[in-house]
């Protein structure tokens, strides 16, 4: 066993969170203890070291004996700011540190912090985001916050990622509108008023939906069950995202966007635990496909997760699981997916047997996942500043699997692999990669872990601690220099945290030399010429064991020549078996020339593009190279006309954006009329696809036909959109009679506030049938053949509105019905509303009851709508649950005769208020017959409500009701006397 300097170790109290943060020789740790019966952080700790770890002092009295810390941050551009934030269930305040965790100064806050967003380039400039959703943003590294905006999405907000660096403090963000839609903005951090905000998006956009990339930012809007997506590239206006046309996509996840190309992974509609990598053209816009059928999973959050990983250091290589048949395998590509090959598996097995393992049939697979922890590691490891080693956990055979897995290493960039251990390790990268550490994965305490000097080709056993350690991760010290780590863990699970300080700068007794280097060129199985370039770096010579410090990079770069490798594909070609890109089938290459104007000039496709940040130069190039093109006159044809949202509805009143589109033809050099179909029509000049469209506001609901027509010299065409226009739905009111006979038509009416809303649908539920019955007229007629008390419902539709009525009607064979009237004082106090009348309604209702004796089941009051005050007063034949008892016609007279002579006698009263007194009146008595109606007639033994909007056609109701029912005393003044007629005599009306 090799020996090393003796590691320093540190006990910590154990809490079950930490935070660790390095700079320079500072170390500070955060820990925290979780009590899981209360739920919630009880007591936390601050610890900090100025040597690299050997000793820490604990902070406590700094920050506060009794703050409970949650979070610990570190600005990315100066190490020394500090940020720590309280626990937000004690207190909301956040304390700062300039001197590297050593002083702290302590703010409140009036707000909860959820998240912070440190700005890329300025220091003292950060985003909070809230627990309800508000976005902050500060230019004094927290001391002082302004609110930004509200209704914020989480995750959604970002810094300006511009290249060129202008607009720094500009903010994008995905907000929440007033009517729960998303919408994409853009303002300074220092004003995000209305007035000053942009929408670079037009519309609404999905939710949760906003990326901002380096120079891309991506928006998705679902429109007909199909989510579309959307680019803008540095800041230019947005385009939908061109896939291949029946890709058909259901999920996107934006892989990469460096090198001025998107990277995307795409689950297609045939897909469910894989998806299609596409590779894009430099604005984002083309798509082409880079490999099919890569495998993917859910994280632990329930996040996708697809099996590619980008290694670090070579610009363009990947490697990537794919399932072929059931199947997972394991791919490398060196040109961002133009080339795949699968790995080739190690010659020998650890012990030095050889291993029989012939492509395509075998071959070496690795798990790709990255550890979402920072202080482990996950399967895979590589390093920007050790371009050629990649240290991954896998297995040879014909497919992937989660058995017999092993550690496999690469110094040659993937090229060729040698197995390291049996078993799976995390590998920590120190020097530069000039030295691996490798440590068990384990469930038990551990005492030892291996070092190799020479890119994982032998490894030495060293003993890092004198008793058995759990350990819990691995922190590498982030210097360039140094080769220090911190191993931290616990001796058993009721111990407290242990940190153990391993430095192995006492290995190496000199810095490298130049001698102590040899050049070494990237290479894909032999072939130099990668993404155009031959790359030359330099390593330190295996047999040399000296601390390289820091790293240089590549030595050289030097461009090739450019051969058909260096092209893929363009957009709607695909690669057949012989190497050409053709047109696919459902791709026209002529309508490349769609947005072409006369006299103007396009590329025109040679069916192959170069891969974006190819360097190559001169050979097959300029015959690959799309041509410009002079655009031809051609007559319009393929017109639409659409609204800029999608939709086939728009509100009454506000504005509608209309967009022409031609898939052949000029929209410049043509002549564009627009007839809107509410009598208004516009004509256009030389109106570009690109422009912001054609706004209209329509100032009437109902179905209007658009009709757009674009014509030149060579010929014409037309185009049909009907669009809805609506108003809000703001209240309906089912009206019906209260009373009705078996058997007889009865009709329903949906009263709509307002009553002119566009085009609705209405849903009719009657009694106990759980099947509606759907129409597209407010109004219905309809039967009940069962006797007693049954309820109708209506839903009414209009665009994303739903609102519901639901009322009683009382069914019997026969029942009478007597008109009340009341003092005249009573008009005073009616303020003609349903509350109103239903209160009075149950009154005169108990008066009835007191005064006569009679049952309340056999009494029904209804007050009527509209002045002077009048009520309906029915008599029904009330029955016992067991069907006897009912009574006959007879009864009923007798039940009427008893409350007419206690009307008559002014004994029916009761007390509006104190000294307002109101007597009940009888007016008129009908009775419902046991005989067949007229239609003219069936209706008229109802009575009907109608909404208080209409209260001058009740006025005029009951204005013709009295007339009709008056004697030629009436007309001249004298009250009539009650008295049974017949029903075909009387004349109903609505009520409400």
């Amino acid at each position: 066993m090799s020996s090393m300097s003796a590691p320093s170790h540190c006990t910590l109290p154990h809490g079950t969170n930490h935070d660790f943060f390095f700079c320079l020789q500072v170390i500070l740790i955060l820990t925290k203890l979780y009590d899981y019966n209360l739920g919630s952080i009880t007591e936390s700790s601050l610890w900090r070291s100025t040597d690299y770890g050997t000793t820490y002092e604990k902070l406590n009295d700094k920050v506060g004996l009794k703050t409970i810390l949650s979070y610990l941050y570190v600005c990315p551009t100066n190490k020394r700011k500090i940020m720590l934030l309280t626990d937000p269930e004690v207190e909301s305040s956040l304390l700062i540190s300039s001197d590297e965790g050593a002083t702290y100064q302590k703010y409140r806050l009036n707000f909860y912090i959820h998240s912070l967003l440190f700005h890329p380039k300025q220091e003292d400039w950060i985003l909070a985001y809230s627990q309800d959703q508000k976005l902050f943003s500060s230019v004094e590294f927290g001391r002082r916050w302004l609110l930004l905006h509200e209704g914020v999405a989480p995750n959604r907000f970002y810094w300006s990622m511009m290249g060129s660096g202008r607009e720094p403090d500009l903010v994008h963000l995905e907000a929440k509108t007033v009517d729960g839609h998303a919408q994409y903005i853009t303002c300074k951090m220092q004003n995000c008023s209305e007035a000053t905000l942009s929408k670079p998006f037009p519309g609404y956009i999905d939710h949760n939906s906003l990326i901002v990339q380096d120079d891309y930012v991506f928006v998705q809007l679902t429109s007909g069950g199909r989510p579309h997506y959307y680019v803008s590239y540095r800041r230019n206006a947005f385009a939908q995202m061109k896939l291949p046309k029946y890709s058909l996509p259901k999920d996107m996840h934006v892989i990469s966007t460096d090198e001025n190309q998107v990277f995307a992974a795409v689950q297609e509609w045939n897909q469910n635990d894989t998806y299609n990598l596409y590779i894009s053209d430099t604005r984002g816009v083309y798509f082409t496909l880079a490999l099919e059928n890569v495998k993917s999973s859910q994280g632990l959050e329930g996040n996708v997760m697809i099996d590619l990983y980008e290694v670090a250091g070579i610009k363009g290589m990947f490697l990537a699981n794919k399932k072929i048949d059931n199947q997972v395998k394991t791919f490398i590509t060196y040109n961002k997916g133009r080339d795949w090959s699968l790995l080739q598996a190690p010659d020998t097995d650890l012990r030095g047997n050889p291993v029989h393992c012939l492509l395509p049939y075998c071959s070496l697979h690795l798990h790709l996942k990255v550890s979402e922890n920072p202080y482990t590691s996950g399967n895979i490891a590589s390093r920007d500043t050790a371009p050629s080693i990649i240290v991954a956990s896998g297995n040879i055979g014909t497919e992937l699997s989660d058995d017999d897995i092993s550690m496999f290493v690469s110094s040659d960039a993937g090229n060729t692999w040698r197995q390291i251990f049996e078993e799976e390790h995390s590998v920590l990268y120190l020097d530069q990669g000039g030295v691996l550490v490798a440590m068990k994965h384990t469930s038990l305490p551990i005492r030892h872990l291996w070092l190799s000097f020479d890119e994982g080709r032998s490894w030495s056993k060293y003993s890092f601690t004198s008793l058995p350690l759990f350990v819990d991760g691995v922190l590498g010290e982030p210097g360039e220099e140094t080769l220090i780590m911190t191993v931290f863990g616990h001796f058993s699970h009721r111990s407290e945290w242990q940190l153990v300080k391993v430095d192995y700068k006492s290995i190496f007794d000199r810095r490298c030399a130049e001698e102590d280097y040899r050049p070494w060129q990237l290479h894909s199985q032999g072939e130099a010429c990668i993404m155009g370039a031959k790359r030359i770096y330099k390593k330190r010579k295996s047999e040399k064991k000296c601390m390289q410090g820091k790293y240089a990079g590549a030595m050289t770069s030097e461009p090739c020549v450019c051969t058909e490798a260096d092209f893929d594909c363009d957009y709607g070609y695909e690669r057949h078996s012989n190497g050409q890109c053709l047109p696919a089938f459902w791709y026209n290459p002529s309508s490349l020339s769609k947005d072409c104007s006369l006299g103007q000039s396009y590329l025109n496709s040679t069916g192959y593009r170069k891969v974006v940040s190819n360097n190559c130069t001169d050979g097959v190039r300029e015959r690959y190279t799309a041509k410009p093109q002079q655009c031809p006159g051609k007559a319009p044809q393929g017109l639409r006309i659409i609204t800029s949202d999608g939709k086939l509805t728009a509100e009454q009143g506000h504005n509608v954006t209309f967009l022409v589109q031609l898939e052949e033809g000029d929209l410049q050099r043509s002549l564009i009329q627009v007839d809107f179909g509410d009598g208004i029509a516009v004509s256009y000049a030389n109106l570009s696809s690109t422009e912001d469209g054609i706004k209209h506001v329509y100032q009437n609901v109902g179905i209007f036909r658009v009709t757009a027509l674009v014509e030149n010299s060579l010929g014409s065409d037309n185009a049909v959109l009907y669009l809805h226009v609506t108003c809000p739905l703001e209240h309906v009111h089912l009206s019906l009679p209260f009373v009705t006979t078996k058997n007889k038509e009865v009709n329903a009416t949906a009263v709509l506030w307002p009553s002119q809303v566009g085009t609705l649908t209405f849903v009719w539920w009657f009694g106990n049938n759980t099947e509606p019955l759907i129409t597209l007229e407010g109004s219905i007629t309809f039967t009940f053949s069962v006797e007693g008390m049954n309820t109708i419902t209506v839903q009414v539709s209009a665009g994303n509105t739903i609102l519901q009525d639901t009322k009683t009607i009382a069914v019997y064979e026969q029942f009478q019905s007597l008109r009340l009237s009341f003092s005249p004082n009573l008009d005073d106090y009616n303020p003609d509303i349903p509350e109103w009348r239903r209160d009075i309604s149950r009154v005169v209702k108990k008066a009835l009851v007191e005064a006569t004796g009679i049952a309340s089941k056999h009494i029904l009051v209804a007050v009527l709508p509209g002045l002077p005050t009048a009520a309906e007063l029915f008599i029904l034949p009330y029955q016992d649950t067991t069907g006897e008892n009912k009574r006959t016609a007879a009864d009923l007279e007798q039940i009427s005769e008893t409350l007419i002579q206690k009307l008559n006698q002014n004994l029916v009263h009761f007390e509006l208020k104190p000294g307002v007194r109101i007597l009940v009146h009888a007016a008129h008595l009908t009775a419902a017959p046991l005989v067949d109606l007229t239609p003219s007639h069936s209706g008229s033994a109802m009575l009907m409500l109608l909404s208080v909007v209409f209260v001058g056609l009740a006025v005029f109701v009951i204005y013709k009701f009295k007339r009709t029912n008056a004697s030629p005393a009436d007309s001249q003044g004298n009250q009539a006397k009650p008295g049974i007629s017949a029903l075909n005599n009387w004349v109903g009306f609505p009520s409400g």
